[in-house]
């Protein structure tokens, strides 16, 4: 069984249709590459996959288990954790705590525990810190838990973007262009993270405009044109269809 299951999910916004009967499927351990010009649809199906949009029809699954109408924290909560296209951290707060608050999907205390300072409270809000920690050093971030996360620079962002996903314990983190604005080194370091999330038990699922990346990160890759799927399969077998040449790599490929 697929980890994630997209099946006919359609999208539309009054007339027009963002997404056209998109289906696809990863399979869990593996880095699931999506890519497409602009405008092909990619965010929009990832906000589908993650209950920011509602599928005008269409099923999304995960692990078996229907997710479309829930809320974005339930989805968290079963296990699909995402990243976004503009990182959407918390600007005036320290990057620990930023980490800090993903962790909070998986906590016990209720609000009386937190108000009243009760030992199992205080227990789990230190587990909490030490796990953000040794995610943060996991991610590259060693030492940088008390600057803010805007004086953070921009790949370290990123980076903290990713932390903080992990700290809601995800099956399937899905990451929307996590390398764009970076100089070529970095988005080398980060490719060498991704398969470290991979090799560590986490499935991915990449949207990316670097298709060099792509190509040589991912287990397998769809392609979206005008919100259609226009090929699916092995990295390899994807670079060289003439309909994803015609639509998106064009010389690239060559």
């Amino acid at each position: 069984m697929a980890l994630l299951s997209v099946e006919k999910v359609t999208k539309r916004f009054g007339g027009l249709a963002a997404l056209e009967d998109v289906s696809l499927s990863v399979r869990a351990g593996e880095i699931y590459g999506l890519i497409g010009p602009n405008g092909a649809g990619k965010t929009t199906l990832f906000n589908c996959m993650t209950g920011l949009y509602t599928a005008t029809t269409g099923a999304v699954r995960l692990d078996g288990a229907p997710v479309q109408g829930l809320k974005p924290h339930q989805i968290v909560k079963l296990g699909f954790a995402r990243t976004f296209q503009n990182i959407r951290l918390f600007a005036n707060m320290t990057a620990l705590e930023n980490v800090m608050v993903g962790r909070h999907v998986r906590t016990r205390a209720n609000v009386l525990g937190a108000v009243l300072r009760c030992a199992g409270t205080r227990a789990e809000e230190a587990a909490i810190r030490d796990r953000a920690h040794e995610l943060m050093k996991y991610v590259g971030l060693a030492g940088k838990g008390r600057t803010l996360a805007n004086h953070l620079a921009y790949g370290d962002q990123r980076r903290l973007e990713i932390a903080r996903a992990l700290a809601t314990e995800p099956k399937l983190l899905a990451l929307d262009e996590p390398v764009a604005g970076m100089n070529p080194a970095e988005r080398v370091q980060m490719g060498e993270l991704f398969r470290k999330l991979r090799d560590g038990g986490v499935t991915l699922l990449l949207i990316e405009h670097d298709v060099k990346l792509v190509m040589g990160l991912c287990d397998r890759v769809a392609v979206l044109d005008y919100g259609r799927k226009i090929a699916e399969g092995p990295a390899e077998e994807v670079r060289k269809n003439p309909a994803v040449i015609a639509a998106y790599l064009g010389g690239e490929s060559a």
